[in-house]
């Protein structure tokens, strides 16, 4: 993972706030961050905005957060987690990912790339997504 203040590569990469996006792995799989601020009112969290793009073929690594992440997919696919059934991740719709749960792990398949925008309320100073093995 990448985080801004030099965090280690996990799931993707997010850019600078200049907008500037880094790959990820491989496949070519791009987070760019949008927005970090401190959240109001509460002590030691922050709240990151990112736009990930994910072209087909590339993989999310199975990984978590230290908060909770809220999607919405901008632009749907198909996705497939290994030894599962293909699914569908449907434009226009939301889901989120609880603290520390474990999730992603799945590659995207077919012709259309899949592109999500993520808000996440993050403990400040952690790695925004650890890789899960």
């Amino acid at each position: 993972m990448f985080r801004l203040h030099g965090f280690a590569e996990g799931l993707c990469s997010v850019a600078l706030a200049s907008g500037v996006a880094v790959p990820a792995s491989a496949q070519e799989l791009k987070r760019t961050e949008l927005s970090l601020m401190d959240l109001t009112g509460v002590e030691g969290k922050e709240v990151v905005v990112s736009l990930l793009e994910a072209p087909p073929g590339s993989t999310s690594v199975r990984h978590f957060h230290y908060g909770d992440e809220v999607f919405y997919v901008l632009e749907g696919a198909m996705v497939q987690i290994p030894g599962q059934e293909p699914q569908a991740r449907v434009t226009g719709s939301v889901g989120n990912n609880k603290r520390e749960v474990p999730h992603a792990g799945y590659k995207v398949i077919g012709e259309k790339p899949l592109k999500l925008l993520s808000v996440y309320i993050v403990d400040k100073g952690k790695p925004l997504q650890v890789e899960v093995k």
